[in-house]
């Protein structure tokens, strides 16, 4: 029998985002629809049960139409500071198969959020494969969309 892996094969982006936290987060669960798909593809559906167990459902769309569902659960909600959703359960904790964790979280850094998005896979191939897709770019760009709507939020104006 083989012993089980403890290597965690992650993924990261990190960026710093001139508005508070707490905007952050704000930004994050509340305008999801706006933020989370790297233009052009779009989010179509989103629900959040924010609590260990609720449901976090993204809907992204592909620019010829492709629908691509994404159905999880929260395992951490601490509001203004992290977020952990996994896709290896369906709500009410049915199984089903996984591809990542994320683990999202809103550092206070000066006046503003030193913002980490992680994915954490089950496997080196999930990894490499999410790796391949365009993890950084892409998660990047969406990273820079958040951060665009949470500093418009903050501006004065």
């Amino acid at each position: 029998m083989s012993e089980p892996s403890n290597e965690v094969h992650e993924l990261s982006i990190t960026r710093f985002i001139a508005a508070a936290p707490e905007t952050v987060y704000r930004v994050w669960t509340t305008r999801t629809g706006e933020w989370w798909a790297p233009l052009p593809y779009t989010t179509p559906g989103v629900e959040f049960d924010l609590r260990p167990g609720g449901i976090c459902r993204v809907d992204m769309q592909a620019p010829d139409g492709t629908a691509m569902p994404n159905e999880g659960v929260f395992l951490e909600v601490v509001p203004n500071r992290r977020i952990v959703s996994t896709d290896a359960f369906k709500i009410g904790w049915v199984p089903q198969a996984a591809f990542m964790t994320m683990i999202v979280t809103f550092e206070p850094e000066g006046t503003g959020t030193r913002y980490t998005a992680k994915a954490r896979h089950w496997t080196a191939e999930a990894c490499r494969q999410h790796q391949e897709m365009g993890f950084q770019e892409g998660w990047g760009v969406v990273a820079g969309q958040l951060a665009a709507l949470a500093e418009a939020a903050e501006a004065p104006g």
